[in-house]
């Protein structure tokens, strides 16, 4: 089969199947508890299926050899870009996914060689489609529909969670926890929030030497502090924790996703250089990952498609300054079903299209990339942010939050 011939299966299949709960599902579960809103959920509800119509009705663009690379902002086939803008001021958006927030990150030293890495949000504001800065919180998670955020406050780990409804920037509710929290993600439905805890800071960060005889602040290695994980729903506030040891002496964090399904964790394996994951039952147990898992990497960040009909691996060459390709593949059997544009792919937008960071200067110079988009079959990108100046400089770099809307 080949990619045109699996795309139009993919639509086909899109078209034939009845609605499901979808993005949103867990803002719409919360939305009983907010008073006075009925109608502007309603008109989310309404754009969302606008948008996802709009996304699954665009035919395959035509393969060709050169970048879209429009002057201001780019608003087309749900498209919304602002390439002169880095970091974002205003919203990044493309069919299914937004960016929902991005943060930078500074080291905080503490002493002469041990510091805290610390990051600031700023937060997508669904009301005026603007980035507003938050920095009450230390970790954010956005729910699909782009309504609620999961947070913890500054000095991790810590011991409570919050809710907090993005329209507004408060509270809603608290969740209380035993075991200190550093971590969050939610299941792909948005029903369910997974919180890694830790007994200490994961995000310590020590320095090392450079090549340049200097020094840089880095991952300090050390015991893991992980301890496990709590299951919570998010109507409720309510679940387990489980524990979960870690293997050995390596870096401090070591988050935990869940699966597609949600019946399994993973993590990336601690200490582990290449994107190796590990899976876990909701129990703790080591098992082997899931059979559509099996061949995904923990360091790529988009996974697997909306279908669940590929997957998305990492990067296979650079052909030239700011020519790069990805590869994609069947997800059951890792067999590289064709290659796409970009360096490191983020998200999926729909079953053809993903955001990727896209070099943006020569091989032989500092590492500056944009977000672009890109399109399975295609040749073609569409910038959809300005050029990060240097994304190894923590005191510059900006790090995208994706979330589908």
């Amino acid at each position: 089969m080949n990619v045109e011939e699996l795309v139009r299966d993919t639509l086909r299949e899109q078209a034939a199947e009845q609605p499901s709960a979808g993005p949103g599902f867990a803002d719409r579960v919360l939305a009983v508890r907010r008073r006075r809103r009925t109608r502007r959920l309603a008109a989310v509800a309404a754009a969302t299926a606008a948008v996802v119509a709009v996304a699954v009705s665009v035919p395959l663009l035509d393969s060709g050899k050169s970048d879209v690379r429009p002057a201001g902002v780019v608003q087309q086939n749900g498209i919304t870009g602002h390439p002169d803008q880095s970091p974002p001021r205003l919203l990044i958006a493309a069919g299914q996914t937004a960016l929902a927030a991005y943060y930078t990150w500074r080291t905080v030293p503490q002493t002469d060689d041990r510091g805290i890495g610390v990051r600031t949000y700023w937060l997508l504001d669904p009301g005026t489609g603007t980035y507003v800065k938050d920095s009450r919180w230390s970790f954010v998670a956005v729910a699909p529909g782009l309504r609620t955020a999961a947070v913890l406050e500054q000095n991790l780990p810590v011991r409570r969670i919050g809710l907090l409804d993005l329209a507004t920037r408060k509270v809603e509710r608290w969740i209380p926890v035993e075991h200190r929290v550093g971590a969050l993600a939610f299941s792909y439905d948005g029903t369910r929030l997974l919180a890694t805890t830790y007994d200490e800071n994961p995000d310590v960060r020590a320095k090392a030497q450079n090549d340049k005889g200097g020094w840089d602040w880095g991952p300090a290695f050390a015991t893991s502090s992980r301890t496990g994980f709590y299951d919570l729903g998010v109507a409720s506030g309510k679940g387990s924790w489980t524990g979960v040891v870690p293997d050995r002496n390596d870096i401090a964090r070591g988050d935990f996703s869940f699966s597609r399904t949600g019946d399994q964790v993973y993590a990336r394996v601690i200490g582990d250089r290449d994107g190796t994951q590990q899976f876990y039952d909701l129990d703790g147990a080591k098992i082997a990952a899931p059979a559509d898992e099996k061949y995904l990497r923990a360091d790529v960040d988009a996974r697997l498609s909306p279908n669940g009909r590929l997957a998305a691996l990492g990067l296979t060459k650079e052909v030239a300054p700011g020519k790069s390709y990805s590869s994609i593949r069947d997800p059951r059997t890792g067999k590289e079903i064709t290659k796409v544009r970009g360096g490191d792919l983020l998200a999926w937008v729909d079953d053809r299209r993903l955001i990727a960071w896209e070099r943006a200067s020569g091989l032989d110079e500092l590492y500056r990339a944009r977000l672009v988009l890109v399109t399975i079959g295609s040749d073609k990108i569409v910038p959809l942010s300005g050029v990060q100046k240097d994304m190894y400089d923590e005191l510059k770099a900006w790090h995208p939050v994706f979330a589908r809307r």
